[in-house]
């Protein structure tokens, strides 16, 4: 019987999601709300697998633990496990993928509805009587644009690029794919980042966070973005210079923003994007994966991952 730790359940379960499966492939589970870092090793015990969605696992946990054999990631990121020391001791690492491509895709194209739309806007006028006070039936204080022939520029296409394209495009958009920053000789049928970013009406990122990567939106690059310009992020907050955002929007230097997640999540040290009076800004807190579907994929996908491990074929492996 496999024994198992989940540390952090409530990270992805609100109390909706069916985890009979998940129970039943284990054996035995363990499961807990959430775990202190203290709390870590003598949480996971004698277990053989763990499951964790953002409890960090390094070599001193793996050291204390000789016994665990699968750490099972509910998450794609596996920046919280210490890779390189579990590969030495012969831990499987394995993680969930593709689960939130209609939830994030859906929200990435939210976010340009929303600004281009000026909702927040709209709906604030509303709530603030000024709708009443209008001399006419409508209110239009707020210049209204459509995706319809915009030129969305995107930057990372793989699944979730790919389902953003495909929903921008039956919105009547315009898609160029964009090269990553630094690929001087762009792949048929993409441009240059530094076209793109010149070209974008709005520009959408999904690509990973690694050290080429890392605050790729900087001010050179915003400068070079369309006045009008948007920008949407619903990747990682590193992928963004986050004080330089800030600026461009304060100056007007691009048309608005739409980012869910910020670098350091949560922000309880502040970011300068939480700030009063950016204007056209949107922040959701990293909540674009989170419908119930993608959460209740997440637990389809770690039963498989188990299921897989104890036959001896892991899959989705990343050691």
């Amino acid at each position: 019987m496999t024994q198992t730790t989940f540390l952090d359940r409530e990270t992805l379960d609100r109390g909706d999601l069916d985890l009979d499966e998940l129970s039943a492939v284990c054996g035995h589970l363990r499961s807990f709300g959430r775990t202190s870092p203290e709390a870590v090793i003598d949480r996971i015990g004698d277990a053989s697998v763990v499951i964790t969605n953002k409890c960090v696992i390094g070599a001193e946990t793996l050291d204390a633990c000789p016994q665990l054999s699968l750490i099972n990631v509910v998450a794609t990121g596996v920046n919280n496990i210490d890779i390189d020391a579990a590969r030495e001791r012969g831990v499987t690492v394995v993680n969930c993928r593709g689960y939130g491509t209609e939830a994030v895709s859906q929200h990435a194209i939210t976010l340009m509805l929303v600004l281009c739309t000026r909702l927040i806007d709209y709906h604030r006028a509303v709530q603030g009587g000024r709708w009443a006070q209008s001399p006419d039936f409508c209110l239009l204080d707020y210049p209204i644009r459509e995706l319809a022939g915009q030129t969305l520029v995107v930057v990372g296409y793989g699944e979730l690029g790919g389902a953003v394209v495909e929903k921008a495009q039956a919105l009547g958009m315009e898609v160029l794919i964009a090269e990553r920053p630094g690929v001087e000789t762009p792949r048929a049928g993409r441009v240059t980042f530094d076209e793109g970013v010149e070209r974008a009406d709005i520009l959408t990122l999904h690509c990973p966070l690694t050290d080429a990567t890392q605050e790729m939106i900087g001010p050179a690059v915003l400068r070079r973005m369309k006045p009008t310009a948007l920008l949407i992020n619903t990747a990682r907050g590193g992928l963004i210079d986050e004080p330089a955002l800030a600026q461009a929007l304060r100056t007007g230097e691009i048309g608005g923003a739409g980012l869910d997640g910020l670098s350091a999540e949560p922000p309880v040290d502040g970011n300068a994007l939480l700030a009063p009076g950016i204007p056209n800004l949107i922040v959701t807190p990293h909540s674009a994966w989170g419908s119930r579907p993608a959460r209740q994929r997440i637990i389809e996908q770690t039963v498989e991952n188990i299921r897989a491990w104890q036959g001896g074929e892991p899959i989705r492996c990343v050691t």
